[in-house]
């Protein structure tokens, strides 16, 4: 059908394509647009290629013609430049079908392009490449004439010229072999002089094309084959420049021979590109070779003769090791990498160390050859540091290497004569330090040993100081820190450097130096290391500043250059000392610390003075330490209270002026002084941003100014800043800039003379000429703006109104200046400026001369300041947001964005446009259709050579779609008309050439898609994000995957469906086969940009999150790839299997296989890392899905039915991912393996095996298990690895996989080897990490350990209380087994942890009760860090170690010795324990007892404990076990107090928890305490009676609570609190309960509740509280608290019989009955005080209970059953007296006349209770009820029972009947059996109607005679008198007899006639 629709299409164009070109030449001639133009020439030849070809010439000639016209006006030129287009289309898309009018066609383009202007010329030569595009080969004729016509272009003064030029000669060397053959040094000459003057597009375009051509001479067979040729060619251009041969030759004489940067940048670009296109493999075989060649570069003297030159020439050797080094190789090829560059640092150390050597030692080696090596070395070690970093713990068999000795390698560069390369080295030690932080404590050990060896070393104290410092600064990225020691050694260091300074004057320097920057260093190690040094280092600041300033006037007066440079650069370090405490010890910067600072900075200040005399005397020798002296002061005062330090701002100022505006001022790079002062967004109007290009690295150094960027040098004392890559300082000169601009920003707002401060900086400015006078302005106006700054965000006023005239000119007067940065920052300042005065006058003045100026004002510096400033002073005063303002504001924008006679104040007012409409907000609606309409006619007319109009008009169109927001999903006329101008917009700006652009309309796409999805077509959109994934802008990349994330939120299986169909492949990955995850996964491997990563890793989960439970096969698939993609070998090591281990041959599908096959190769750890993460992800997932993702059995049968698929069928994927992981060697890929085990372990432990009966799924892959946990144990591992294998342990132990206790044994040595590490101790552990790694690593092993013994003591219970046997039992018993063994050694480990964590939580105030020496398994400078590890430990832990106590029954055993590194006594709670304070048992017993007891109170009091459900059942379940055992209940018994606090605690948890587990636990734990305090009261009560003689006593001693007035007191009463607690629980459950609550005065109505069967259980656990209650109180107090238990146990009865409690009442019955009986059997209901008032309560209960009226069948037999427990258990004046007594008849007399059978089925069986009991109660029910009873059976003859119900009445009324006989005395017995026995033979059925008669009657005649056959015998002479006296009697039991006995033979006879039947062969089965 779809072909059949494309014939007739395609018909209908043939039909109608003569109409339709003459339509489209139409609009050719009628100067369209430059996208329309685009848009008619594809509409030309999509004509021309559907329909007839053969007239296309026709039209090519049209164009041609167009072009040969002679009409230059410009009115013309859209018509000609559209021709041109056409003709590019026309040939690109016919090809071949046109090459006869090629050649005219060719002359006639090169011809016009001599003639042309700069759009002209780009537009022919994009023409041109879309010819050569279409005709291939076929154009070979014209390739010489192309390649002439390029030339010439490509350096061409529009930069849109170039890169136009740049794809032209991209695409004809596709063909054109001479490009990269004879002619490839000519146009590698042409590319150099194209770099000069270029910008970032034409650097990246033409770098590309000299790399293409490059890559392409190296291809076999080609004329110039050889590297180092290829390489030669770059070298020049780096080294020599794009010049001729005369004026390179010029320059050389005249000794200025230094190369432009942007022909460095352009070719160290063009050299990664090169590099690129070969491919990693070229690179791993060719990286020695390439990685000379470039070395050659920085040791060349013509790249390094001025410094600036060789920082810019080594930062683009490094630019070019990274990009290729750090994307093209995986992990494997980047250690054989590592390898090269070490041996080539091996190399140069070994010239430097034989220059040295043979060289006179006096005179050194010289500068010449050091040069030469130092920047090798800083190249090739900053190199090896980022890959040793990247590599992380991949990179440790490196290290390991013997026959490399990296380590030595490095570490020997420390003591290079050169500087830059001992800091190198520095660095590089670092970043191992921060990849494998086992190494940072190693390296600080032994380069502090070589420092003390080597102290007489200048280069050594210099090379080994900084390389500590460094790894110093490396801990900031270690989350395993480094030991408290070595802050200690460091500190021992720094005074031995900086006490010896003196001793030898050529060391002098560098032991200062080294000093100050290890006490500098030293401050990042944190305040809890800095605390115990800072005494020693205040003393040392004293020592190194004078006393006075007095003292620094006298120091003038001696010294000599060589002292004053030793004294400043001594004090330098000091201020920078300081300045490192200020930024990383905030918390110890007391007053009293401030105060004695303060006098030291003075003097520095007061020094500052004395600088210019001193230079002056000494001369230029001391000139750098001074200024770097003035920019520590201004450093340290910048982040010190300018109040501190006010007396001082006299001098201060001085010198800031001098410093911003003096003769000798350095120019400071623009670009670091003026972006932070800048609007970021503004930034934009000047490119690129230097961190939105991947470039970044190198494009700074072309803003930079003269100082080409920033290198370690400049400044040593930034290596140990908390940063990812290396830092690169400003030169002293610069930052000094810098420096004193921030601080004059800090200071001038306390200043009292700021009028006459600006109008002399006016005066400098007015004063100055060239280029002084512009540094001085930047200078002074960066100052200003850092002041405005400064007052808005600390909202402050500036001062007088004297101020507002010097302020405001002072910001004109840049913000009409050339520099478009300064003008950003004029901008700024200046709606700053209006924000800090807020004055409304001011405010109007300035908004009016912004106008007037725009309107009069013709030069476009003028015109895009002050539209700028419109829109910043709009931003900041939201108050002036008046209609009027807003319209005149968008009129003056409106009309400056049509001025296309200035594309520059287009941009700026387009920008300030859309900065405008982001503000507005709704007051902008009413100009919404007008601005759209504006920004779809500038994006239809504005030329492609003017890409940042286009970028201005994309942020304008994204402001405006924002603002529109979800009124674009409306279907009015005028809303659709805007969302087609926004979809339009969209489109044109899609087809731009620039990336910028297309990025925004991506962002606008992004924005539409988010209010107006259904109008985005996803079809359309989605492909062209697939191949924008792999651009080269770093832009572009950014904006389509924040687009995919978003829709990755909303449609990902669409999203995903679409990649997949419309994008065949992509440079990395094959999307049809991995899917656009995949691709993701890819890109997200070569991204460094941290934004960026994130937003990838977001979207894939997005799109699992609605695709991988649908497509689970695919994402573990996709996860597995990527897990695989590995260099490694561990990736596919063969499992090791255990001793016995060929018993699981399960685990043979984990060999080793080759994983290259896969299509993704060499990823990075971080991002297999993340491919773990998305595992656990998916498990979480199907969690929450079908239940058939964790039953084998149920996803087998489903999978039958219908294609699903479920998780557990991939269990062996799961395993073997898990396994992989963790057992890499990367740490944080083994942590995430590790992990994912856990979660496996966790999720599939119930999983049965449903082909193994009795068996789980998890059994089979017991080995793999161990052997992933195995290496997580070795001595070598980290911590933080070992602790999560630690967990995995406990996990697979508990989970009760593994029954067989051999097969466990595996693992638990694991964890049992764990427990010898933890008793050796920290002191003997070697110190690789901070001890707080130590607390971590033992307590998550006691934590394990705690883990398997609750989980096996659970087990047990779980046995013995279910009613099914099962294996739970003998497994737990067995791994009970093994945890004895070692529980003698844990109990004591983890009452020294509980111990710690108690200590810990106490508060603030008591800190000073802390041991000195810290706890067991922490040190005293590691408290907060070991908070959290003990937090997260110490519920699991209390709970073990109560049951532990349980299980001894707190009976002291022969624990053993703990083999603790410092002995714990848990008791002693850290205090030091003597000889002669050794404690009891009991002491001990009581300590533990208190210890368990006050850490659970604590925390279940801390209102932070809502989140921690598991901790507070661990603490519920801990008590609980305590109280099973007696001797902690006789302690809680006799403690009332405690009980009482507890009780209030419980309370408090059952109010504010829901959660029906808790609630449980804490009542269950209530009866426990109630159970404690009964015991007491029964012991006290018990001796009393003992010791008093009283056993014959009737009255018992008075002790409970109530005592002798019968009160009790909240807050210390036990029972009143038991009362307020199981009160508050049945109210929640049964709110009619309360009067208030129900609504009417007795409580009995309300509404339905229905309750669950948790309900019920926690209402039965509150009665069974409450019926305990009286019998802990006095006889006074039983009867005050009986009422309200009576009160509350007959509510809820009433309830339940009632129904109103729903379905489940029937559980609810039984316990209140069972609560009912324990209250009337309560001891107080006979004590003689109590008795007579309990019997009056209960009289009162049975009354108010008999007045309920029965409503059902339940009710009424649960109201006789609870009257019954009142009769038999309540003491008999309760019941017996009238008229109780005889309502309690009557009440029993009804039921008995209820027709119901069940009624009266219950009431025979309650008669029997009641016969059977006491006489006084049974004898009156007898009396009235036994004729009644006698009278019912003797009806049954006539009325025979007709089914179970009435049968069970019958047999229950004769039951009732015996038990009536047998109560009466023995003398009336014999009459009322000769009354039984008739009724029973009347019960028999004659044999006649035996047969025919209903099962019931015959179940009856069975029954009754039995009973006949049971009782004759027992009164054999009644019944024999009764048989002769009845005849008809006897003959009836006789044949009832003689029937039986037939029936019985029957029976035997067939069960012989079935044995005989049976096989004569009986088969032996018991060998027995």
């Amino acid at each position: 059908r779809e072909r059949r629709h494309v014939f007739v299409w395609q018909a209908d164009v043939k039909q109608n394509q003569k109409r339709l070109v003459e339509q489209l030449t139409a609009v050719l001639t009628s100067s369209p647009g430059p996208p329309t133009r685009l848009l008619l020439a594809q509409c030309l030849a999509l004509v021309y290629r559907v329909g007839d070809s053969l007239t296309s010439s026709l039209t090519v000639d049209r164009c041609n013609d167009i072009i040969r016209s002679k009409d230059d006006s410009p009115s013309f030129l859209p018509t000609r430049l559209a021709a041109v287009a056409c003709l590019g289309v026309l040939y690109e898309q016919l090809g071949r079908l046109l090459i006869s009018s090629f050649k005219e066609t060719m002359a006639n383009l090169l011809k016009a392009m001599k003639s042309a202007e700069s759009q002209g010329r780009c537009e022919i030569m994009l023409c041109i490449e879309r010819i050569l595009k279409g005709l291939g080969v076929s154009a070979v004729s014209c390739h010489r004439d192309i390649y002439k016509a390029a030339r010439t272009c490509l350096t061409d003064r529009s930069m849109a010229v170039r890169c136009a030029a740049t794809k032209c000669l991209l695409e004809l060397q596709r063909e054109a072999v001479f490009l990269w053959s004879t002619e490839l040094e000519n146009v590698a000459t042409l590319c150099f002089r194209a770099f000069e003057g270029s910008n970032y597009d034409v650097r990246v375009a033409i770098s590309k094309l000299l790399g293409t051509l490059l890559a392409s001479a190296l291809e076999p067979g080609s004329k110039r084959n050889s590297l180092e040729e290829v390489m030669e060619l770059l070298s020049s251009g780096f080294l020599r420049g794009g010049a001729g041969f005369l004026r390179a030759s010029g320059d050389m004489l005249k000794g200025t021979s230094s190369v432009s940067r942007d022909v460095r940048v352009g070719i160290t670009q063009t050299c990664v590109v090169f590099v690129s296109i070969l491919g990693g493999a070229w690179l791993e075989n060719h990286f020695s070779c390439l990685v000379s060649l470039l070395m050659v570069w920085v040791s060349h003297a013509r790249a390094t003769q001025y410094p600036a030159d060789a920082v810019s020439c080594r930062c683009c050797v490094s630019f070019i090791l990274r990009a290729t080094l750090g994307t093209l190789l995986g992990e494997k090829a980047q250690i054989a990498a590592a390898k090269e560059i070490c041996q080539l640092i091996s190399k140069q150390k070994r010239v430097v160390d034989a220059a040295l050597h043979e060289g006179n030692m006096e005179t050194r080696v010289s500068p010449a050859d050091v040069a030469a090596s130092q920047h090798v070395l800083v190249c090739a070690l900053l190199e090896l540091g980022s890959l040793l970093q990247d590599l992380s713990s991949t990179a440790a068999p490196l290290l390991q290497d013997t026959s490399i000795g990296m380590l030595d390698t490095v570490i020997s560069v420390l003591l290079h004569p050169s500087a830059s390369a001992r800091l190198a080295a520095a660095w590089c030690l670092r970043c191992v330090a921060v990849g494998m932080p086992a190494q940072g404590a190693v390296l600080l050990d032994r380069c502090a040993e070589r420092l003390n060896a080597l102290k007489s070393c200048p280069e050594a104290v210099a090379g080994y100081s900084a390389a500590i410092a460094a790894l110093l600064g490396a801990v900031q990225l270690c989350p395993l820190g480094v030991s408290h020691s070595k802050g200690k050694m460091v500190m021992t260091l720094a005074e031995d450097l900086l006490r010896s300074a003196a001793q030898n004057s050529r060391i002098s320097i560098q032991r200062t130096q080294g000093g100050w920057l290890l006490l500098s260093a030293l401050s990042t190690l944190g305040p809890t290391v800095m605390e115990h040094h800072l005494p020693r280092l205040l003393l040392l600041w004293k020592c190194a500043f004078p006393l006075s300033v007095k003292d620094v006037e006298n120091e003038l007066r001696r010294g000599d250059s060589f002292t004053w440079q030793v004294t400043l650069e001594g004090r330098a370090g000091a201020l920078c000392a300081m300045k490192s405490l200020v930024v990383h010890c905030k918390d110890l910067l007391t007053d009293d610390v401030i105060s004695r600072l303060l006098p030291l900075l003075s003097c520095a200040v007061a020094l500052l003075n004395q600088l210019p005399s001193l230079i002056k005397s000494y001369g230029n020798q001391i000139k750098n330490a001074a200024t770097v002296f003035r920019l520590r002061v201004y450093e340290i005062l910048t982040m010190l209270q300018p109040k501190r330090y006010e007396g001082n701002f006299g001098t201060v100022l001085k010198l800031l002026l001098n410093d911003l505006t003096g003769p000798e001022i350095t120019a400071c790079a623009v670009l670091n002084l003026l972006s932070s002062l800048c609007y970021s967004q503004d930034l934009a109007l000047l490119g690129p941003g230097l961190h939105d290009v991947d470039q970044h690295y190198i494009e700074e150094q072309l803003h930079g100014g003269g100082s080409g960027g920033g290198t370690l040098e400049y400044d040593p004392f930034i290596i140990f800043e908390k940063q990812q890559e290396v830092p690169t300082p400003l030169p002293p000169a610069s930052a000094l800039t810098a420096a004193a601009v921030q601080l004059f920003g800090v200071i001038f707002p306390h200043l009292g003379i700021q009028a006459q401060i600006l109008e002399q900086f006016c005066e400098f400015v007015r004063q100055l000429k060239g280029a002084l006078q512009q540094t001085v302005q930047i200078h002074v106006a960066a100052a200003f703006c850092c002041t405005l700054k400064c007052l808005a965000s600390s909202r402050r006023e500036l001062g007088s109104e004297e101020v507002q005239r010097p302020a405001l000119s002072l910001l004109l007067g840049v913000l009409e200046g050339s520099n478009p940065l300064l003008r950003c920052m004029a901008a700024e300042g200046l709606a700053r400026l209006v924000q800090v005065l807020n004055e409304p006058n001011f405010t109007v003045s300035i908004t009016l001369m912004s106008f007037d100026k725009l309107k009069t004002a013709r030069d476009a510096i003028t015109r895009t300041g002050h539209a700028l400033a419109l829109s910043a002073v709009y931003r900041y005063l939201s108050g002036i947001s008046s209609p009027q303002y807003l319209s005149a504001c968008i009129g003056v924008l409106f009309t400056l964005s049509q001025d296309s006679t200035s594309p520059e104040v287009q941009m700026w007012a387009l920008h300030a446009l859309s900065m405008v409409v982001d503000l507005a907000g709704p007051l902008y609606h009413s100009h919404l259709e007008a601005s759209f309409n504006l920004v779809l006619r500038l994006l239809l007319s504005t030329p492609h050579t003017h890409v940042e109009v286009q970028q201005s008009l994309g942020r304008c169109l994204n402001a405006l779609i924002t603002s529109m927001g979800p009124d674009l999903q409306g279907e009015g006329a005028g809303v659709c008309a805007v969302r087609t101008s926004c979809l339009v917009g969209c489109a044109v700006m899609q087809d731009s050439q620039d990336c910028l652009v297309q990025a925004q309309a991506i962002s606008c796409l992004q924005q539409l898609h988010m209010f107006a999805p259904r109008f985005v077509n996803l079809a359309s959109l989605v492909p062209s994000l697939c191949i924008n994934l792999c651009s080269s802008y770093l832009s572009l990349r950014r904006a389509v995957v924040a687009c995919l994330r978003q829709l990755a939120q909303r449609e990902a299986v669409e999203v995903s469906e679409h990649a997949v169909a419309l994008v065949k492949e992509l440079p990395h990955v094959t999307i049809k086969e991995v899917g656009l995850e995949g691709a993701l996964f890819s890109l997200l491997d070569r991204e460094s940009d941290p934004h960026l990563c994130q937003d990838i890793q977001e979207t894939l989960v997005h799109m699992m999150s609605s695709s991988a439970e649908s497509n689970l096969a695919h994402w573990l698939k996709l996860c597995k790839d990527v897990l695989s993609a590995s260099c490694f070998v561990t990736a596919a090591v063969e499992m090791q299997q255990e001793e016995d281990g060929d018993r699981y041959d399960d685990s043979s599908a984990f060999h080793a296989k080759s994983e290259s096959s896969g299509p993704f190769n060499n990823l990075r750890w971080s991002t297999r890392v993340f491919s773990m993460e998305c595992v656990c992800r998916i498990i979480a997932q199907c969690e929450n899905g079908d239940t058939a993702h964790f039953n084998m059995a149920l996803a087998q049968e489903q999978r039958l039915h219908e294609s699903a698929d479920f998780l557990v069928l991939h269990l062996a994927d799961l395993i073997r991912m898990a396994f992989m992981a963790a057992t890499d060697h990367s740490d944080q890929l083994r942590l995430a393996g590790l992990q994912t085990l856990l979660v496996i372990i966790r999720k599939f432990a119930n999983v049965p095996e449903p082909e193994f009966p009795g068996h789980v799924i998890l059994e089979q892959y017991q080995a793999n298990v161990g052997a992933a946990l195995r290496p997580a144990f070795h001595v070598d591992a980290p911590p933080n690895v070992t602790a999560k294998a630690c967990q995995v342990c406990s996990a697979w132990i508990a989970s009760g996989v593994i029954s067989d206790l051999r097969d466990l044994r595996r693992v638990h040595q694991l964890l049992a080897s764990s427990i010898a590490k933890v008793q050796v101790g920290r002191e003997v552990s070697s110190q690789l990490y901070n001890e707080s790694t130590f607390t971590m690593e033992t307590l998550a092993v006691l934590k394990a350990w705690a883990e398997v013994l609750n989980t096996i003591t659970q087990l047990l219970k779980q046995y013995l209380y279910s009613d099914e046997a099962g294996t739970a039992g003998p497994a737990g018993a067995g791994l009970l087994k093994l945890v004895q063994t070692d529980l003698a050694t844990l109990s004591r480990l983890w009452l020294a942890a509980l111990q710690d964590h108690a200590l810990l939580t106490l508060p603030s105030q008591y800190s000073s009760q802390l041991p000195s020496i810290g706890g067991s398994f922490y040190t005293a400078e590691t408290v907060e860090q070991a908070r959290p590890h003990y937090y997260s430990v110490w519920a699991t832990i209390l709970h073990a170690t109560a049951l532990w106590l349980n299980s001894t029954g707190f009976i002291m055993v022969d624990e053993g010795p703990a083999n603790l590194s410092r002995p714990v006594t848990p008791t002693s709670m850290g205090q030091s324990t003597s000889l002669s304070s050794v404690k009891s048992p009991e002491d001990v017993y009581t300590d533990r007892l208190h210890l368990i007891l006050g850490i659970s109170v604590e925390f279940l009091c801390s209102p932070h404990s809502g989140d921690q459900m598991e901790n507070i059942d661990s603490c519920l379940q801990a008590l609980q076990a305590l109280l099973e055992v007696p001797w902690p209940r006789s302690k809680m018994g006799n403690d009332q107090a405690l009980s009482v606090e507890l009780l209030s605690v419980l309370h408090r948890l059952i109010v504010t928890r829901e959660s029906p587990s808790i609630q449980l636990a804490v009542l269950e734990l209530v009866r426990q305490i109630v159970c404690a305090a009964q015991e007491h009261v029964k012991e006290k009560r018990h001796s009393a009676e003992v010791d008093d003689g009283a056993a014959e006593k009737e009255t018992v001693p008075e002790f409970g609570e109530g005592r002798d007035t019968g009160g009790l007191v909240p807050g210390k009463s036990l029972v009143f609190g038991a009362l307020e607690l199981c009160l508050c629980t049945l109210l929640r459950m049964l709110p009619q309960l309360s009067p208030k609550l129900a609504g009417s005065p007795m409580g009995w109505g309300g509404h339905t509740c229905s309750l669950s069967s948790t309900d019920c259980r926690l209402v039965t656990s509150a009665l069974a509280i409450l019926s305990e209650l009286p019998s802990i109180c006095s006889p006074e107090g039983s009867v005050s608290v009986l009422p309200t238990v009576l009160y509350l146990l007959l509510g809820v009865l009433r309830e339940a019989v009632k129904g109103s409690v729903g379905a489940e009442s029937g559980q609810l019955v039984p316990g209140i009955l069972q609560a009912l009986r324990t209250v009337l059997t309560s001891p107080m209901s006979r004590a003689e005080k109590s008795r007579g008032a309990w019997a009056e309560l209960l009289r009162c209960a049975v009354v108010l209970y008999l007045s309920h009226q029965p409503h059902s069948v339940l009710d009424e037999v649960t109201m006789l059953t609870s009257l019954t427990i009142f009769l038999l258990y309540a003491s008999a004046e309760v019941t017996t007296v009238e008229p109780l007594q005889t309502c309690c008849i009557q009440t029993f007399r009804a039921s008995l006349e209820s027709k119901d059978p069940v009624v009266l089925s219950r009431s025979y069986q309650l008669l029997v209770s009641l016969f059977q009991g006491p006489a006084p109660v049974a004898r009156p029910f007898i009396l009235a009820l036994g004729g009644c009873l006698v009278s019912q059976l003797q009806e049954v003859e006539k009325s025979r029972p007709q089914g179970p119900a009435e049968l069970q009445a019958v047999q229950a009324a004769v039951r009732a009947l015996e038990a009536l006989v047998f109560a009466a005395e023995e003398t009336h017995r014999p009459q009322l059996v000769a009354v039984l026995l008739p009724i029973l033979i009347s019960l028999l059925l004659d044999e006649n109607a035996l047969t025919s008669a209903p099962a019931a009657s015959r179940s009856l005649h069975e029954s009754a005679l039995g009973d006949l056959m049971r009782i004759g015998p027992q009164h054999s002479a009644v019944f024999k008198a009764l048989m002769a006296s009845a005849p008809h009697m006897k003959a009836r039991l006789e044949a009832a007899i003689k029937g039986n006995q037939e029936s019985m033979n029957t029976k035997a006879q067939t069960t012989r006639v079935n044995s005989k039947n049976t096989p004569s062969i009986q088969l032996k089965i018991n060998f027995l």
